[in-house]
């Protein structure tokens, strides 16, 4: 969980009801970048949030909004983040939250449309409680590729390698019993 304190804002004008609101006062805010906030924000947008696909200001500032946890945030709030807190917001998002590390594989990154819902069947697929849906996302994607790795098949061996594995557990056996074959 992600705490930042918001500035007070300046005074802003509603232009729909032609009157000066007052500035808003100093707010903290709980954030939690999770699937449930992955899912509001996509259910808003219609689009996916995981995509290379640059988000506008307001996308991102809407998304700081569906990561909230605080109750009873003025909307105004959100208007008075400063780029530094939206540096750190954005920071905490990629942190991996796990002393997890999986090897890069071979294979070429996926091209696959990673939405809400692929991870929401993922978690089904993998038997992983819907509790999991409030980590971290990094944390949850993280669990699901280790799910991933260890039901995979395990990977044949080349020729080569098993040549090579064969002749060293050959000469291990000779050291190991004084014989020479």
């Amino acid at each position: 969980m992600l705490r930042i304190t918001v500035p007070p804002g300046v005074e802003q004008y509603d232009e729909i009801h032609n009157l000066f609101l007052p500035p808003t006062k100093e707010q903290t805010l709980s954030l939690e970048h999770s699937l449930v906030s992955l899912s509001k924000w996509e259910a808003k947008w219609h689009k996916p949030f995981l995509s290379r696909e640059p988000k506008t200001m307001e996308e991102s500032i809407d998304y700081v909004r569906c990561m909230t946890l605080t109750q009873n945030v003025d909307p105004r709030v959100y208007m008075a983040l400063t780029p530094q807190l939206l540096a750190k917001v954005s920071a905490y998002i990629d942190e991996s939250m796990t002393a997890t590390t999986l090897p890069k594989g071979d294979k070429p990154p996926s091209r696959e449309i990673v939405t809400s819902e692929v991870i929401y069947y993922w978690m089904i697929s993998y038997n992983i409680p819907f509790e999991c849906q409030k980590w971290h996302l990094s944390r949850l994607i993280t669990l699901i590729n280790v799910c991933n790795a260890k039901t995979a098949p395990q990977k044949k061996l080349s020729r080569n390698e098993l040549m090579a594995r064969n002749r060293a557990l050959n000469a291990s056996r000779r050291k190991k019993l004084n014989t020479r074959g």
